[in-house]
């Protein structure tokens, strides 16, 4: 059976040139491609400004990549044992002239367009560095470890695992301090492949951790089979434990099923004492969120560091 998806831009005296009438109607296309197989959608107005703004913001996004704007920035991942600094996450952040541009705008458009990868390839880089640098200053034992996320569009890449090892080996950081975080849904959607790419990338002696576990379609049963070391409970859940009773049993449950299958866990978004009272409660092990510091640049990101240990010290 043979479907199509069309586009349809009704001729009209706003449009100027030809092109202008076919450039609608690809959009309408697009539109009609996303909404499943076979459908159709006509160009409106809303649409046509939605377009011309995303085609606006990849062009800005392009010409910041070649100009240096996108950089790293870091937030601290936090033992609940110890209370002290024992990672940090990796995340991209565009500066403009004009001010900082917000991730939820331009990351979908970077890994749709797949400028994520030139992005994310910088950005595994300098956080590596980094890590080195801070790891030759500050004698941790276990030493300090760097998160970093991996997208849709890079697990899809053959080349995934050669990559990044190459990269290790370029940096001379301890595979064993990086932890490589891969989304659940992408990880539990093609169970096969996915098992595959993760154990190429196991097998380079880096950590890796499901990221925003609770928010997918899990199989758990596929979970003993991956070679993943670490859950991070998404922060949907760890914002309403204490005031909903089905996410604290979510949250419950997550905690109780990684320690059952042998692994650690991280309460991702914590923003109050209360959360993580309940989190100790329960044996989490880890908790990254605004209670403790937003993502930061690498200047405030060392401060916090040696805030860190020098309570530590003092304490």
């Amino acid at each position: 059976m043979i479907a199509a998806s069309i586009g349809i831009a009704s001729s009209s005296t706003s449009y100027a040139e030809a092109e202008e009438l076919l450039r609608d109607a690809e959009i309408a296309m697009y539109r009609a491609k996303r909404a499943g197989k076979a459908c159709c959608e006509v160009i409106d107005p809303a649409m046509h400004s939605s377009a011309v703004r995303r085609l606006k913001l990849e062009t800005d996004l392009r010409l910041g990549i070649e100009r240096g704007e996108l950089i790293v920035y870091y937030q601290p991942i936090v033992s609940l044992t110890s209370g002290k600094i024992i990672g940090f996450e990796a995340l991209s952040r565009w500066l403009r002239p004009e001010g900082m541009v917000s991730p939820v705008e331009f990351i979908p458009v970077a890994d749709e367009t797949g400028l994520i990868l030139p992005i994310n390839k910088a950005l595994l880089l300098e956080a590596c560095k980094q890590l080195r640098s801070w790891q030759s200053q500050f004698d941790c034992d276990p030493p300090l470890t760097m998160s970093m996320n991996i997208t849709p569009r890079q697990f899809a890449q053959a080349e995934l695992a050669k990559d990044i090892g190459e990269m290790l080996r370029d940096t001379g950081v301890d595979p064993n301090t990086i932890n490589l975080e891969i989304m659940e849904t992408i990880a539990m959607g093609d169970a096969d492949r996915a098992l595959s790419v993760l154990s190429e990338l196991k097998a380079l002696g880096v950590r890796l951790s499901i990221d925003d576990f609770g928010t997918g379609y899990s199989s758990l049963s596929r979970l003993p089979r991956f070679p993943i070391d670490a859950l991070k409970i998404d922060r949907v859940f760890i914002s309403n434990m204490n005031t909903d009773h089905d996410s604290h049993e979510i949250v419950r449950l997550i905690i109780m099923l990684a320690h059952s299958v042998g692994l650690k866990v991280v309460a991702e978004g914590t923003e109050t004492e209360e959360q993580i009272a309940g989190l100790k409660r329960l044996g989490c092990e880890m908790a990254q969120g605004y209670l403790y510091s937003p993502p930061v640049d690498q200047k405030a990101a060392f401060g916090l560091l040696l805030q860190s240990y020098e309570e530590v010290v003092s304490s």
